[in-house]
């Protein structure tokens, strides 16, 4: 059986639950308990991801069945945690990116990367640091770690996707999509917890938070049901998302969702009815993801100015971006879109390459998703999005990568790219 990868695709492409009208949350979040051999098997054997102290896991080593043409896809990681790259990588690396399954670039082997793409043309490597299923705040914490560490990069990529905004506050993930995902009896498991951020009611402002399970011994706790129900009871964006998806709409923390609605200015969630309790959901898991955004791409910025590096921001939605624009419509997450364009973020919008290109042919939409889409990129998608993001890359490099340099002398600069 092929792995669809469905769990890295946007919270809201999830199937609604099914069943009684009284779905109670603290029932689900027991029932979010993790099998014990599952763990095991995360936590001693090669699989799709690794344990990680801070961000809960990053990439292991391991083949899914989720390639094109009902193929497997070699994933592997090098010892310093990176995705495998090959291209010029005996040489200094001045570009390391981070983000999601996107950046990963899942359901692709290590070779058909956009950032392998990439390094074949610029002449120089870039770094892939991504991984399936973080959220921007996960991402940043990852650059922190590499960035201080990494001497040789200046210009520092972070690529937001989907609902990574959403993806940054849960304290662990898993509880929102375990209905929904096969995790191939451990080797598929990932979404653990980990480092987030999240809105202290108390005082009324963002905070950053340590992973609750920061060892591998500690892990085993999410085999406990009152473990997962007394640690994510009171997560006010996992019952957000699991309201707006009607997955529960009983024992929510409604003292602690209305002091949410109240300090980010919106109405309490409507509890009158089904479909107003959804709409005000979503309104509400919206606006939070996108404030803790907002904190979390300054928090980048402030890093990068002070280290002396470059920061560049890449949105891509196919789903939840891409196909409403191209149907004339608005991007639900605009005003993030203006918080971007306000504080003069240097920003690459993937969503406007793909709508520009999507005009130039006669076909439907599914027929146009087909050519480069298996549920992520194929290996043509990141090819089409490294030769996309090439200019952008190329105007902001400093010096221009060898390929770019322009003189009238005729000399071919091969020191350094030739064998002994």
């Amino acid at each position: 059986m092929a792995i669809t990868g469905s769990t890295l695709f946007p919270d809201f492409l999830h199937g609604k639950s099914s069943g009684d009208d009284k779905k109670s949350y603290a029932q689900y979040l027991r029932n979010s308990a993790v099998p014990r051999e599952e763990l095991d098997i995360f936590l001693n054997e090669n699989s799709w991801a690794q344990f990680d102290p801070e961000v809960g896991y990053i990439l292991g080593n391991y083949m899914p069945h989720d390639g094109i043409d009902n193929s497997y896809t070699l994933s592997t990681v090098m010892k310093d945690g990176k995705r495998t790259n090959l291209i010029y990588a005996d040489k200094p690396c001045r570009i390391n990116t981070y983000g999601n399954s996107f950046t990963h670039c899942h359901q692709v082997s290590d070779a058909e990367t956009w950032q392998e793409y990439l390094a074949g043309h610029l002449g120089e490597p870039v770094q892939n640091f991504g991984m399936g299923g973080f959220g921007v705040y996960q991402a940043y914490r990852r650059l922190l770690r590499r960035e201080k560490v990494d001497r040789d990069s200046k210009y520092v990529i972070l690529y937001m996707w989907g609902d990574d905004y959403v993806r940054s506050v849960f304290r662990c993930r898993y509880a929102t999509y375990y209905k929904s995902w096969d995790d191939y009896g451990g080797y598929m498991f990932h979404g653990n917890f980990w480092s987030n951020i999240e809105m202290d009611l108390v005082g009324g402002k963002l905070v950053e938070k340590e992973n609750r399970l920061g060892t591998r011994e500690e892990v085993y706790n999410m085999t406990d049901p009152e473990f997962m129900y007394e640690n994510l009871k009171d997560d006010l964006m996992v019952q957000l998302h699991l309201v707006a998806n009607n997955q529960v709409n009983s024992d929510l923390d409604v003292n602690g969702l209305k002091k949410l609605a109240e300090i980010l200015q919106l109405p309490e969630l409507d509890l009158s009815d089904q479909e107003k309790m959804m709409s005000s959901a979503r309104i509400l898991k919206d606006k939070y993801s996108f404030e803790a955004t907002k904190d979390i791409l300054q928090k980048a910025n402030k890093f990068c100015t002070e280290n002396g590096k470059e920061l560049m921001l890449v949105h891509f939605d196919p789903y939840g971006v891409f196909r409403p624009l191209a149907n004339g419509e608005v991007r639900y997450d605009q005003e993030m879109m203006d918080f971007i364009e306000e504080h003069n973020f240097r920003f690459f919008d993937m969503n406007e390459m793909h709508l520009e290109d999507y005009k130039k042919f006669n076909l439907t939409m599914e027929e146009y998703m087909d050519r480069y889409f298996i549920g992520h990129y194929k290996p043509a998608g990141n090819h089409f999005f490294a030769y996309a993001i090439k200019d952008a890359i190329v105007d902001w490099l400093n010096p221009k990568p060898i390929t770019y340099q322009q003189d009238d002398r005729k000399l071919i600069r091969f020191k350094g790219y030739l064998q002994e």
